[in-house]
């Protein structure tokens, strides 16, 4: 998958959050609950979309970590919903599975930026980046 493709991906995902956000019902929790799924759900293509834009491979393997984060965040409130019986879990599954593809994604591309950038530190020893951890 290319940035663009992603890009899109995770533009429609934060669309998909907030078509469900909107069938939450009108509670304490359905409101609570939903602003907090609109907040994580939407930043995932908005990180992503500025993870595209980093200065450095630190800063991009940094903000993948932030994308990974809220994916994982929107997958936790989406349980909230179906396991809390705020809506079917019909109506959440497809969303779970994704935010879930969404962070293996995002682990996967950070994981290999972080070794490319410790190999780069090895054959650079005098690099800012030797001091790079685990």
């Amino acid at each position: 998958m290319n940035e663009n493709q992603m890009k899109d991906r995770t533009k429609h995902f934060g669309l998909d959050i907030i078509k469900v956000a909107s069938l939450l019902p009108n509670t304490a929790a359905g409101r609570i609950i939903g602003n907090q799924l609109i907040r994580a759900g939407t930043s995932v293509g908005a990180n992503y979309r500025a993870a595209c834009r980093a200065r450095s491979k630190a800063e991009f393997a940094a903000k993948l970590g932030v994308v990974e984060e809220e994916a994982d965040e929107s997958a936790y409130w989406m349980e909230l919903i179906a396991e809390g019986g705020l809506l079917e879990e019909d109506s959440v599954r497809a969303l779970i599975s994704e935010a879930d593809e969404i962070v293996a994604i995002m682990v996967a591309s950070r994981k290999s930026v972080t070794k490319r950038l410790k190999e780069s530190a090895i054959k650079n020893p005098k690099s800012k980046l030797q001091n790079l951890k685990s």
